[in-house]
């Protein structure tokens, strides 16, 4: 692999996996499933199972992304025989649905920044929000146009290359949004009544606790790491030897739980403050937010701030997505980046477009009682993600030799065998366990399995 597509320093990976992993993940789904599972009693779960299942998963990614050095189809043909390429394929395949559908999100962030740089969204009330939420996805031809802006900015930056296009914006991106939240977090904690909201979400309440906000945990535990599609293996496929595994794992799952813990203290206080319930689902970002910096002196300015800051998390998402396509599809050429990028960038904005129209002309459209977005989100959420993150533990624990995975994560770092047994152990026996679950969830069996614990 040429040095042009190696990342330029140790930080500049760390914050472009940390960015992939901070998106709307940790902006737009933690606080909803948050406020919807049970505020504290639900961080607390999802804390724990980010550590004891997605350190090690992360780990899993990283070594064989490294010990690789190819693009994420051929890396796992590479380390064992070539029938495991499904798992590439697999990932490449649920990344191009998940884009397709996630830049809908990111238009509609655009379209909101649009709309309160020119006053559309000051002096409306809670119910009038929610209307214009819904006015504003329906209309077909500002919601398409938003969303191939997203997409031909997402390829301008990843057509760069490594260096110039995803490191350096992640360099910009990933300070900015962490400084912009600090404001945020600050402004929201100066509100009166702030500390209910600081209460519900940092004091376990474990008496709200369900098997439900557990399954939900669980899930977004690997949800926010971007784990089960291979892009954290193509970003390590990038790495010298003299990286430590261990430490930017670590460093990369501390910045997820901070974004996500300021994610909720820049809302959840406001919204207790203007006594608005905390569990509006998934809405709450759109149309409950504006109402609560509305009430602010200012409140507007710091919602376009908040906007913004959206919008670098779900731009660095997006690099780490449409990446793993183009590593597949030129086996990491650099001089075949550029056309690629494009040509793909484009197959995802057409195919994304039935997505951005599930709330306008094709609401009538559904499968399964779902629109078309709707099943993409189940679809990715609850079947490709979570079965990519299961081949990909049974790949890492039970293909390579456990001698081979201690030698990859040894270079760079001084770990001892202690903490690689636990994080093996946890990858080997646990983490598929707690996978499958998650199917029996999407299947809806997890009550009847549950019952029996009971």
């Amino acid at each position: 692999m040429s040095q042009q597509e190696q990342w330029r320093s140790k930080i500049g990976f760390i914050l472009a996996a940390a960015g992939s992993a901070i998106g709307l993940g940790a902006i737009w789904k933690f606080p909803y499933v948050a406020g919807t599972g049970g505020g504290g009693a639900f961080l607390f779960i999802f804390l724990a199972f980010t550590l004891v299942l997605g350190m090690p998963l992360l780990l899993g990614e990283f070594m064989i992304g490294r010990m690789g050095q190819s693009d994420p189809v051929q890396t796992y043909g590479k380390l064992a025989s070539k029938k495991w390429n499904i798992i590439g394929k697999l990932g490449v395949f649920t990344s191009f649905v998940l884009l397709s559908f996630y830049s809908v999100v990111g238009g509609w962030i655009i379209l909101y920044i649009v709309k309160t740089l020119s006053g559309e969204l000051n002096g409306l009330t809670q119910d009038q929000y929610g209307e214009l939420f819904g006015k504003i996805i329906s209309n077909p031809f500002s919601v398409i146009a938003a969303q191939l802006v997203f997409m031909l900015i997402t390829i301008l930056v990843v057509s760069q290359g490594i260096q110039k296009g995803i490191e350096s914006a992640s360099k910009v991106m990933m300070p900015a949004l962490v400084f912009l939240f600090l404001i945020l977090v600050i402004r929201s904690l100066s509100l009166d009544g702030a500390i209910e909201g600081v209460k519900f979400l940092l004091v376990p309440d474990f008496s709200k606790l369900t098997s439900e906000s557990i399954l939900f945990a669980l899930g977004q535990a690997f949800f926010t790491l971007s784990l089960g599609v291979s892009v954290m293996l193509t970003y390590a496929s990038y790495l010298p030897k003299t990286q430590n595994l261990p430490r930017s794992a670590i460093s990369i799952i501390i910045l997820n739980i901070v974004i996500a813990l300021l994610a909720g203290l820049a809302i959840f206080p406001g919204v207790f403050s203007f006594g608005i319930e905390p569990d509006a689902g998934p809405v709450l970002i759109f149309a409950v937010l504006p109402a609560v910096f509305e009430q602010m002196p200012y409140g507007m300015l710091f919602f376009l701030a908040f906007l913004i800051l959206f919008l670098f998390a779900a731009f660095t998402s997006a690099f780490s997505m449409i990446q793993i396509i183009v590593a597949a599809v030129t086996k990491n050429d650099p001089s075949k980046r550029k056309k690629s990028t494009w040509v793909i960038g484009i197959l995802i904005f057409i195919v994304g477009v039935p997505a951005c129209l599930s709330y306008g002309v094709l609401a009538n459209v559904q499968f399964f009682n779902k629109t078309i977005f709707d099943l993409m989100d189940y679809a990715v959420s609850n079947i490709l993600m979570p079965l990519g993150a299961l081949l990909i533990s049974i790949f890492v624990s039970w293909k390579i030799s456990k001698e081979d995975l201690f030698n990859e994560l040894k270079q760079g770092s001084n770990i001892g065998y202690v903490f690689f047994y636990i994080c093996y152990f946890l990858l080997k026996y646990i983490v598929p366990i707690a996978i499958i679950i998650v199917f029996l969830d999407a299947a809806g069996l997890s009550d009847w399995i549950l019952s029996f614990f009971k």
